[in-house]
């Protein structure tokens, strides 16, 4: 009965951690700073938070070896572009566009892994690869770059694609560090590679706006993550990664209560089949 208990909190942690991962998109919209700012602004608040509980945690906040601080500022500085990328989407398009288009990082994966590991390209990632395309050609109502929407999925794609990257990437960190520490070293490597624009964007903060980002990256980042990997003490990996592909879907119906956005059904039918593929591959890398 304990057991029991146990994995439906973790199961419960883990969908919260979704569920705040899904409200980081409506940021977007609330917050009116380029994203490049409303990045600077996330990953601050999230490094100072992730870096108190890894002291109340007692974990040794260490670097083992110099090859590994190029790593940390390598994922640093592409966790910057990942998010950069996804609040611009978000910004030019949609919640629901931003967050579908960036949904396509595990067909990414399936494309990058081989050539990050020397693996030979299985013939269903192609096969994926090419309904993910579909879905996309659902979601685009014109490809033309004038067009919103179009930008939005460009910009969600690369989201997508930067992801992947970094998800590879930390695998060769995973063996030596934990996640929180892991997140810490990103946050904090991110923060200090945006800061200069801060000063050259000289962007108009607000009471507004700071609490904004300090929601976003408390309660968005930091505590989802934590959440997150608290969860997975008791649960499989594969359930954990199949919940986290209900994250555009708490984001699209979030979006739809607090912005009012109601997706077109071109978008609704790519996302179905976007979400599909991301989920087939799931399944399928487990």
């Amino acid at each position: 009965m304990l057991r029991r208990d146990t994995s439906k909190r973790s199961l419960s942690e883990i969908h919260l951690a979704v569920l705040l991962f899904g409200l980081a998109g409506l940021f977007g919209k609330w917050l009116t700073l380029s994203p490049t700012i409303i990045v600077l602004g996330r990953v601050f608040f999230a490094s100072i938070i992730l870096g108190l509980l890894l002291g109340l945690s007692k974990q040794k906040i260490k670097i083992s070896s110099r090859k590994d601080y190029l790593y940390f500022l390598l994922l640093g500085f592409i966790l910057s572009i990942h998010w950069i990328s996804f609040f611009k989407s978000i910004q030019v398009s949609t919640v629901a566009v931003g967050l579908l288009s960036y949904s396509s990082f595990p067909v990414f994966t399936t494309f990058l892994e081989p050539l990050f590991f020397r693996e030979k390209l299985a013939k269903r990632n192609i096969i994926y690869a090419f309904f993910c395309v579909i879905g996309v050609f659902f979601i685009i109502p014109k490809f033309d770059l004038s067009n919103s929407i179009y930008q939005g999925v460009l910009w969600g794609l690369f989201a997508g694609f930067t992801f992947s990257v970094l998800t590879i990437l930390n695998r060769h960190l995973a063996q030596r560090y934990s996640g929180s520490l892991i997140a810490f070293f990103q946050d904090f490597v991110s923060t200090l590679l945006l800061i200069p624009f801060f000063f050259i964007i000289r962007p108009v903060l607000n009471t507004k706006n700071i609490l904004l980002l300090c929601i976003l990256g408390v309660f968005c980042t930091a505590g989802a993550h934590s959440l997150f990997i608290k969860g997975m003490k008791y649960i499989k990996a594969q359930t954990a990664s199949i919940i986290s592909s209900l994250e555009p879907v708490y984001g699209i119906v979030m979006a739809f209560l607090f912005l009012q956005e109601i997706p077109s059904l071109r978008t609704i039918l790519g996302g179905i089949i976007i979400l599909g593929t991301a989920f087939a591959v799931t399944l399928r890398g487990k």
